[in-house]
């Protein structure tokens, strides 16, 4: 679904490695105030995405490869959550009744329309543009 509580983490472990400076999971939770377990797994999907690297060791944690001019909101909430729909209908893997190829819901019609929509603002701001105010 739309932002969930792991894509608002996401942004926020971003937000804190802003600076470019290199984070331990244990500063970002502190900072942010995150629970452990789940920046451990969001790190590590957004490493996969190509977001951030990790260091590991005595000294290691995490930075941002990218700049933030190079991704979005966007960018994260697909690394984060690789489903995002605002409504569950629109999401394929689910079966409606009222929603068929031949005969289209127009309720599905209007969350299809308002899913575009949304995907479309998300994807405007950069982080630096969304983080600069």
């Amino acid at each position: 679904m739309l932002l969930t509580r792991e894509c608002d983490y996401g942004a926020r472990i971003m937000r804190r490695l802003a600076d470019g400076e290199k984070k331990t999971v244990l500063a970002i939770c502190e900072l942010e105030k995150i629970p452990v377990p789940y920046t451990y797994k969001i790190t590590k999907k957004l490493e996969g995405a190509g977001l951030l690297q990790s260091m590991r060791g005595q000294t290691g944690g995490y930075r941002l490869i990218k700049h933030l001019n190079e991704f979005t909101l966007y960018d994260i909430a697909i690394a984060v959550d690789e489903n995002f729909f605002v409504f569950e209908c629109l999401n394929d893997d689910k079966f409606c009744l009222f929603n068929s190829v031949d005969q289209p819901c127009t309720v599905h019609l209007e969350f299809q329309r308002l899913q575009d929509l949304l995907v479309k603002e998300i994807q405007k701001k950069t982080m630096h543009e969304v983080l600069s105010g």
